[in-house]
């Protein structure tokens, strides 16, 4: 990856369950970096920059309000970070994925197409793409832990991609799913508190 904001250095990182947060469009690393000193202690964090570069930030791929998608552009990002975690995840007892609007589209195409890979997913304020070659591998054949979090009125993911994140999360995931009225399309800190909880569980497998 050209950019990544580590929360601990390289020397202290050997042996940590890992955590690649990916931002949102438009945005970049630093976006989500400093959400991880709320997160548990005990994770490495990653916070990776999207390859597309964009008016204000980055993207991972281009996309209009219908998410309509260049699928070949989400497969090519997609396979940038699997590549990626795969230089570092020698050193770390697990990877799971952070995903932020639609850094949550890339972290649960991540998913679909690597499911063994992945001890928990975190899908904050975004969506999971609609497409027929990822569907026609499914019903994955690993439930992953995902957490969904939102604000039931954020409009900036439309209501017919709600839906059918609904949908493919409860069949294909083990689902922890929470709303956060009047946080609209942002991260909030107890909705971070409510992840934390998630991972120390489904992760570090402490209640």
């Amino acid at each position: 990856m050209a950019e990544v904001i580590w929360s601990r250095p390289e020397a202290e990182r050997r042996g940590t369950p890992l955590l690649v947060m990916l931002h949102g469009y438009g945005t970049d690393e630093t976006r989500m970096a400093r959400h991880a000193s709320v997160l548990p202690a005990e994770f490495t964090c990653a916070s990776l920059r999207a390859p597309r570069r964009m008016d204000g930030g980055y993207g991972w791929f281009l996309l209009d309000y219908f998410h309509t998608n260049d699928f070949a552009e989400v497969v090519a990002a997609a396979s940038g970070v699997l590549a990626w975690i795969d230089t570092v995840k020698a050193q770390h007892t697990s990877v799971s994925l952070l995903g932020f609007s639609q850094g949550m589209a890339m972290a649960s195409t991540l998913l679909r197409l690597r499911p063994e890979a992945f001890a928990a997913v975190v899908g904050l304020s975004g969506f999971v793409l609609e497409n027929d070659l990822l569907a026609a591998l499914e019903p994955l054949e690993r439930r992953v832990p995902f957490f969904w979090g939102r604000d039931t009125a954020d409009f900036v993911i439309n209501a017919d991609a709600v839906a059918f994140t609904r949908t493919w999360l409860r069949e294909n995931t083990e689902l922890t799913a929470d709303t956060y009225p009047e946080m609209g399309h942002t991260i909030e800190f107890d909705e971070l508190a409510d992840v934390s909880k998630f991972l120390r569980r489904t992760v570090l497998g402490k209640p």
